[in-house]
């Protein structure tokens, strides 16, 4: 039986708007169909992948609370010709480090452990520590391996597990008298022990109790699986003959040669997770109904911890625990306020939170042997972009 063309047409009136409706990109916005986009980023960004720098880039920019930009350019894959879409992951490589010390922190503020504690409380072996071939006057505590001040060198690399990492970092000669120098370290998996210690259980089961459930970071992992994997998208490297981007391979993040969690570099995740991530930090250690931390822990792991000790990896940086702090923004944190916090990776990544303007920026790109990926010029030129497109706008 037919309907009466009445009928029929007010149908036919009613699919017709709804196309239109979710056609347009600026109204499917508004419904959270499509996040939105700063041209002003894309643009920026764009001009990187166009120079062969990098293959392709995803960006996020949360303000208030809110992601206010989302965008990827570029390819995942050049040789498949395959896209790279918002929702790609990456290996984060040491932007795992904070989220390792905030995971951390809850076992702080349940007051199990303290930052002061000597590490050897936890891993005997640091009693043994030594620089120069003599002992110690003070032990190593767990807050130097939190900010890089406790003399530990060498390589990152987690060897079996974490229990036979901790015993061999115990075993490095040190390279400084811990406390009165900063220099990148593997002390985050010295930390990543003692959370198994201190919780009686595995690292990255951990991780995903305290951080990753909690907060819905669904696309955070150690082990991307099948469908994950798909997602990853491509390391690339510039060849030091021809100049040109060639795929490239790292123990970073590669869970077939590495397939213990790593407290320092391990990570894979992608940018809406990063997001919440950072949200919740912005917010005192909530979001939504998850309470992950105080915000006086918050702020304890945030705040400058290395007073006047010269820290890297650009001027005008101090150390929090697990995070790098801004005390002075120049060149390429210019466009950050002072007292704001993150971290970058080896292939590029950046993650930074902007206290004062309550926004966050993510930057996820996989490109191995950058100079030093925190003072690139593709995380100056999104920041700055990111910025001033914010900035013009709440202006008017």
């Amino acid at each position: 039986m037919h309907a009466p063309l009445g009928t029929l047409g007010r149908a036919l009136t009613l699919s017709l708007c709804l196309g239109v409706i979710f056609a347009s990109p600026a109204l499917a916005q508004k419904r959270g169909r499509m996040a939105p986009q700063l041209e002003a980023v894309n643009e920026a960004v764009r001009k990187h992948v166009e120079a062969d720098d990098v293959a392709g880039v995803v960006t996020l920019v949360l303000e208030d609370g809110k992601i206010v930009h989302l965008s990827a350019v570029g390819k995942a894959n050049r040789e498949a010709d395959k896209p790279l879409r918002p929702g790609a992951m990456f290996a984060i490589a040491s932007m795992t480090k904070p989220i390792t010390a905030t995971a951390f922190m809850t076992l702080v503020e349940e007051g199990k452990v303290s930052l002061d504690d000597p590490v050897s409380k936890y891993i005997p072996e640091f009693a043994d520590a030594k620089l120069d071939g003599k002992k110690l006057d003070k032990p190593i505590t767990i807050r130097e391996c939190l900010t890089h001040t406790a003399g530990l060198g060498g390589s990152q690399r987690v060897v079996e597990s974490l229990e036979t990492t901790g015993k061999q970092l115990a075993e490095r000669p040190l390279r400084y008298e811990p406390g009165t120098k900063w220099e990148y370290s593997p002390g985050l998996n010295v930390v990543g022990r003692v959370i198994e210690v201190v919780s009686g259980k595995p690292y990255g089961e951990f991780l995903q109790e305290r951080i990753f459930d909690p907060l819905k970071m669904n696309n955070t992992t150690f082990k991307p699986n099948e469908k994950q994997q798909a997602r990853v998208a491509t390391l690339y490297a510039k060849d030091k003959e021809s100049g040109k981007l060639t795929a490239a391979e790292s123990w970073i993040g590669n869970f077939d040669s590495d397939s213990y969690p790593n407290p320092s570099a391990g990570l894979y995740s992608n940018a809406r997770d990063l997001a919440k991530f950072y949200k919740m930090m912005l917010n005192g250690g909530y979001l939504g109904d998850a309470k992950i931390l105080s915000r006086e822990s918050v702020d304890e792991l945030t705040k400058l911890q290395t007073g006047e000790i010269v820290t890297g990896f650009t001027p005008g940086n101090g150390w929090g625990l697990g995070y790098c702090v801004v005390q002075e923004p120049q060149n390429v944190t210019a466009a950050l306020s002072p007292g704001s916090f993150g971290h970058g990776g080896a292939f590029g990544t950046q993650s930074w939170a902007d206290p004062v303007k309550k926004r966050a920026y993510i930057l996820l790109v996989q490109r191995s042997n950058f100079p030093n990926s925190d003072a690139s010029d593709l995380r100056k030129d999104f920041q700055n972009a990111a910025a001033e497109a914010l900035d013009a706008s709440s202006s008017k």
